[in-house]
C-alpha cells in the first residue's frame, strides 16, 4: 500500500508510470498512412458533409480534462436499477428536457440538461493512465518512440492566431501526452498558471519590471539590424525562421486585448463565484474570456479523479460540487453571450471505473465503457447517445470509439479530419485516425 501511495506522489496516477518514460523521436517505422485506410478516412468525411449545415459551426473549443478517470456511474451515467454493490451510494435525478439522469450531486448540471448531450458508449482497450490518456487526447493508441499532436494542437495549426491572441491555451499547463508531438512548435500551448490560485496573474503577457514600451521597442529594432547583419539569404537561413516568432511575441506582450483577456477582475464577484473560486471554476471562467477574444482551443486540466479508495465522500465533498457549479455556470454563460452555438464544449478522462465497487470503498481503471459530455458548436442539447447493460460494465447499444469523438470534434470545428500532415522524415499521418461522425448529436 505503501508504494503504492508513494507511486501517485511521484507521477500523480496510481499505476506509477512517468510521462518521461518514453523517448520523443520524429519517426513513426511502418505506422504510415495507407491508401485503404486513406480512401477510408475520405468516405467518411463524406459521410459526414451529409450534415449540410450543422457542421462547422463551432469557431472555438473548450476541453475540460477530468484526469485519473471519473467514474461513470457517479457522475453522468448512473444505474439506478443495478445490484447496490454496483450503483454506489448516491441516487440519480432527472435531467432538464432530456429524457436522461445524472448523479444526485450534479443538480446544476441537471438544470443545464437541455444544453449538452452525453456519449455513454465510448469504449477502448486502454486501461492504463498514460495510455488511456494518449488515446482520448488524440485519437490515437500510443506508440513507444513517438508522439501525436493533441486536439488543441491540431487547431492551433489550422486556425493559428487571432486578435494577436494564441491559438492555443492550456489552464494550468499542457495536458501531460497531448502536447503538440511532430507537429513542433507551431502546435504548442500558451500555458495560463492557476487562475484559481490568489492574486493569480499570467506570465509572459506583460512588459518586464522596469521596461517601458519605448525602451522595449528600441530593443526590438536593435534585434531586427542584427538579425538582417547575419542573415544568409538561404531559404534554410535559421534567423529568418525566427522572425514570425519574435513578432507574435511582440504582439503578446504589448497587446491591450492578450492583457484585458487575461484579467478576470474584470468580472463580477457574483460571476466568479457561480464558477467557483478554485481552478476549474476561474478557469471555465478564463476559458470563456479568451474564447470570446480569439483564442481557438482552451483546455483546463483537473485531476483527482483516479478514487481507487473512499470514492464517494471524495466525489460528494470536492470534484462534483467544484464540476457541478463550474461547468453549469460556463454552459449557462455561454448561452446568455450567444456564444454557445459557436464554441463547441466536450468533458472526458482518459477512462471510467470498474461499475463493481471494490472492497475499499473505490473504484479501480474501467476503460470498457466512458461516459463523454459535449455541447455547443451545433451539437444539440438534451441526447444521449449509446447505452449500456443495467450494471454499466460495456455498451450494449451504439458503441463508440475515441477515433469517433476526435473525427466528430474536428467535423464540428470545420477542420477536414481526413486532411494528411507530413512528419519531419516524410511519414503521411491523417489528423484524424478513423472514425466517423456522431450523426444523433446533430
Amino acid at each position: 500500500m505503501n508504494d503504492n501511495i508513494n507511486k501517485v506522489r511521484e507521477t500523480g496516477y496510481c499505476d506509477g508510470v512517468n510521462r518521461r518514460d518514453f523517448l520523443k523521436i520524429g519517426s513513426i517505422g511502418a505506422f504510415g498512412l495507407t491508401l485503404p485506410a486513406f480512401l477510408a478516412a475520405q468516405a467518411a468525411q463524406a459521410q459526414g458533409n451529409d450534415l449540410d449545415g450543422k457542421l462547422g459551426k463551432a469557431k472555438a473549443a473548450i476541453l475540460i480534462w477530468q484526469g485519473g478517470g471519473p467514474s461513470h456511474m457517479d457522475t453522468f451515467d448512473p444505474h439506478p436499477e443495478a445490484p447496490m454493490d454496483y450503483r454506489g451510494e448516491f441516487e440519480a435525478i432527472e435531467a432538464k428536457g432530456g429524457g436522461f439522469q445524472l448523479s444526485e450531486h450534479l443538480p446544476k448540471m441537471a438544470a443545464q440538461g437541455d444544453k449538452f448531450s452525453l456519449l455513454r458508449s465510448v469504449t477502448h482497450p486502454e486501461a492504463a493512465h498514460e495510455r488511456g490518456t494518449t488515446y482520448m487526447l488524440t485519437g490515437y493508441r500510443m506508440i513507444p518512440g513517438f508522439e501525436y499532436p493533441g486536439y488543441g494542437s491540431v487547431v492551433a495549426k489550422e486556425r493559428g492566431w487571432q486578435n494577436n491572441m494564441p491559438p492555443y491555451v492550456a489552464i494550468p499547463s499542457a495536458l501531460a501526452r497531448a502536447g503538440a508531438g511532430y507537429l513542433g512548435a507551431q502546435g504548442s500551448p500558451f500555458a495560463a498558471g492557476d487562475p484559481g490560485a490568489r492574486n493569480y496573474q499570467v506570465r509572459d503577457v506583460t512588459l518586464p519590471s522596469g521596461i517601458s514600451a519605448s525602451r522595449f521597442d528600441r530593443r526590438r529594432a536593435f534585434l531586427k539590424t542584427a538579425d538582417q547583419i547575419v542573415r544568409t539569404g538561404r531559404a534554410d537561413d535559421p534567423v529568418s525562421g525566427m522572425d514570425e516568432f519574435y513578432q507574435k511575441a511582440y504582439d503578446l506582450v504589448t497587446s491591450p486585448t492578450t492583457r484585458q483577456s487575461f484579467d478576470l477582475s474584470k468580472e463580477s464577484d457574483k460571476l466568479r463565484d457561480a464558477y467557483g473560486r478554485n481552478t476549474l471554476g476561474q478557469g471555465l471562467m478564463l476559458a470563456r474570456r479568451l474564447v470570446e477574444n480569439g483564442v481557438r482551443f482552451v483546455s483546463i486540466s483537473r485531476g483527482g479523479w483516479d478514487n481507487h479508495g473512499g470514492i464517494f465522500n471524495a466525489l460528494r465533498r470536492t470534484r462534483l460540487p467544484e464540476l457541478d457549479g463550474a461547468l453549469s455556470t460556463l454552459l449557462a454563460d455561454l448561452s446568455d453571450r450567444g456564444m454557445l452555438d459557436s464554441t463547441q464544449v466536450i468533458w472526458m478522462g482518459e477512462f471510467g471505473r470498474t461499475p463493481r465497487v471494490n472492497a475499499t470503498g473505490g473504484r479501480d481503471h474501467w476503460s470498457r465503457l466512458v461516459s463523454v459530455g459535449m455541447a455547443g458548436g451545433g451539437i444539440q442539447g438534451g441526447r444521449t447517445v449509446g447505452k449500456s447493460n443495467k450494471k454499466g460494465e460495456e455498451p450494449t447499444e451504439r458503441p463508440l470509439r475515441p477515433e469517433d469523438v476526435s473525427f466528430t470534434l474536428f467535423s464540428s470545428l470545420g477542420i477536414d479530419p481526413g486532411k494528411v500532415y507530413q512528419t519531419s522524415t516524410g511519414r503521411p499521418i491523417r489528423i484524424a485516425n478513423g472514425g466517423s461522425v456522431i450523426n444523433e448529436l446533430f
